[in-house]
């Protein structure tokens, strides 16, 4: 956003030198993306002072081994999940404690609770009364997947009506056009919802989850 050209931002930067580097106590290491899916690099942070201090070329464990033989000083190591960087601690520093980073920690909750609640999408909808939605105030994404939500649960109902008719599994199949494993699924009460990809998931609608709003913040 400087109208500067590259060269004059590199000589500005060569003239204020390097900055002093003090060897860091607690670090974190992450991959980075030279090109999206096809080269990664190692991303090395002081975590103490905030600041990006090494760019390695790969995300190999020996790499990042290497760099880490030369900061006996380092105490604790916050990492991503990977096996590869929990190697290349354990080897270069057997002595320092390894953490989940942060954002992996609240990656992987996250998920976890919205797994816990889409397993259970069913009876919270109908504890909380899907009914209770008003489409006017849903965004235009938001009113399409709800929409798609009470079509979805249409054809649930109507092949748990088959099936309470004494319909066989072999002639709803034909009458709905869905496969037998989906089929299958919805008798059993393992698929909440149906989709295209015969997964059993979809968005949880913002209204339902609005009463526990502040409870899912403070945890």
């Amino acid at each position: 956003m400087l109208p500067v050209s590259n060269d004059t931002l590199l000589r500005v930067v060569r003239r204020q030198g390097s900055p002093r580097i003090v060897p860091p106590a607690v670090i974190g290491v992450d991959d980075w993306a030279w090109r999206r899916n096809h080269r990664y690099g190692t991303l090395i942070c002081d975590l103490g002072r905030r600041r990006t201090i090494a760019l390695l070329p790969d995300r190999e464990p020996a790499t990042t081994q290497a760099w880490l033989e030369q900061q006996p000083q380092v105490s604790i190591v916050a990492r991503d999940r990977a096996g590869g960087y929990a190697l290349a601690v354990s080897r270069a520093l057997p002595a320092a404690t390894q953490v989940a980073d942060r954002w992996h920690l609240m990656e992987n909750a996250s998920r976890a609770f919205l797994d816990a609640v889409r397993e259970s999408m069913r009876q919270i909808r109908r504890a909380v009364g899907a009914t209770s939605i008003n489409p006017a105030l849903l965004t235009a994404a938001e009113r399409l997947q709800y929409e798609g939500y009470l079509r979805r649960e249409d054809t649930n109902n109507a092949i748990q009506q088959l099936a309470k008719d004494g319909i066989s599994i072999k002639e709803i199949v034909r009458r709905t056009g869905h496969s037998r494993g989906l089929v299958r699924k919805i008798l059993r009460g393992q698929a909440a919802d149906i989709s295209g990809r015969g997964k059993a998931l979809n968005r949880i609608p913002l209204e339902l989850l609005s009463m526990y709003r502040c409870h899912i913040r403070s945890s």
